[in-house]
């Protein structure tokens, strides 16, 4: 049994309302057999998980999936978090957000929405989502003006979109966006299973990166840009969540409680269910949000390390996909005895690649029951770095 009185409560919770998405993105960080979680949670028992949730100090709370949009009861969730008093935020690709819709929900007391872009050009936006909605983004980031949300958009980045930074960038000011986020491209679900063909290089990262520093020594205060670098490019490890079973709170369409978005990913764990055990239960005695709470589960060289109270001991989704043990070091580490690994995925990208070799897998609903044997695939389109 845990020690309550030395863990703080969530603060952020996020509301994965559903895996159904109108997108096939390469890079979701759903799980790529998210097809065996389909059953979902009901408008009352999310109710109940945020009653309890806010019960507990947990201040903001994301709609996320999937496409939270998808959910007919997505303004209803919304006015239940108002009314408790969280701080409410929307990642939504856009798809099915009407006017009317957008006018529900500032009704209903939204407060922030993030919206997502593939990429600056309809092309390359299109294919990297196997859809046709760069048109309805642009018309969903004016209305999303026009009802006086403040915006957020974000572009994961990759290899085949960094060379077009600047023109994110422009576009993101065009509209009129409060902050852009270029979140690169971080290898779990999805990506994992694409890391060889979205893996950018290190000149890509140093090029795009030195684009950003001059647009915003340019723009000043207009539009805060965010450029997070992807880790295997790093000598030292994120603190990952804030460290797990920190401040974060997942909770997955079907009711698993997750300590991150990626966990499910992770052998061994059990991951208790809201609609078997209260949100206090799962926070503070469960095994799942235990387990790498703390520093007693560190191997070494992590138990000996000065920085292991800022790091948090990295990210266990990715020391377990990179070295088959949620528990070693996360590899990023320049420290990390298994490092060598992220330097030679880090060179592979370097090296010229045939793009039929290893087609992009798209999520989608045949790819995920099928992740275990042939997957469908689609050639991508040629990139300026080929």
């Amino acid at each position: 049994m845990s020690d309550t009185a030395r863990i703080a409560p969530p603060l952020w919770l996020l509301a994965e309302l559903t895996y159904r998405c109108p997108l096939h993105c390469a890079f979701c960080y759903n799980p790529v057999n998210y097809t065996d979680h389909s059953d979902e949670l009901t408008t009352d028992e999310w109710f109940g998980v945020f009653r309890q949730a806010r019960a507990l100090g947990a201040a903001q709370l994301g709609f996320s999936g999937g496409e939270p949009l998808l959910r007919d009861d997505l303004e209803v969730l919304v006015g239940e978090a108002r009314k408790l008093g969280f701080y409410t935020n929307l990642i939504t690709s856009g798809v099915g957000l009407t006017e009317k819709r957008l006018g529900d929900m500032k009704a209903a007391g939204l407060d922030h929405i993030q919206l997502s872009f593939q990429d600056s050009t309809q092309e390359l936006n299109d294919f990297l989502s196997s859809t046709r909605t760069f048109d309805l983004k642009q018309r969903v980031a004016a209305s999303i003006k026009r009802q006086g949300f403040p915006m957020v958009l974000n572009c994961v980045l990759h290899r085949y979109n960094l060379p077009h930074v600047g023109k994110i960038i422009d576009m993101a000011l065009a509209m009129g966006a409060e902050y852009l986020e270029l979140a690169n491209t971080q290898y779990y679900g999805w990506a994992h299973a694409n890391r060889a063909q979205l893996m950018p290089t290190a000149e890509q990262l140093r090029d795009a990166e030195a684009v950003v520093e001059r647009y915003r020594s340019e723009i000043g205060d207009r539009c805060k840009i965010y450029f997070v670098v992807p880790d295997y490019f790093e000598e030292r490890p994120k603190r990952c969540m804030n460290g797990w079973g920190s401040v974060f709170l997942g909770v997955a369409p079907d009711g698993a409680a997750l300590p991150c978005h990626t966990a499910r990913s992770l052998p061994g764990l059990t991951f208790p269910n809201v609609k078997e055990a209260s949100i206090q239960e799962i926070w503070y005695e469960s095994d799942a949000f235990n387990r790498f709470r703390g520093f007693d589960w560190m191997k070494e060289p992590c138990r000996s390390c000065e920085e292991k109270v800022s790091d948090a001991g990295g990210c266990r989704c990715q020391a377990y996909l990179l070295t088959g043990d949620p528990a070693n070091t996360d590899p990023v580490c320049a420290k990390s005895p298994m490092h060598e690994k992220v330097i030679n995925v880090v060179n592979q990208a370097a090296l010229k690649r045939d793009p039929d070799a290893q087609p992009i897998i798209f999520r989608n609903d045949a790819n995920s029951r099928s992740m275990s044997g042939r997957t469908a695939t689609h050639k991508a389109p040629a990139r300026s770095d080929s």
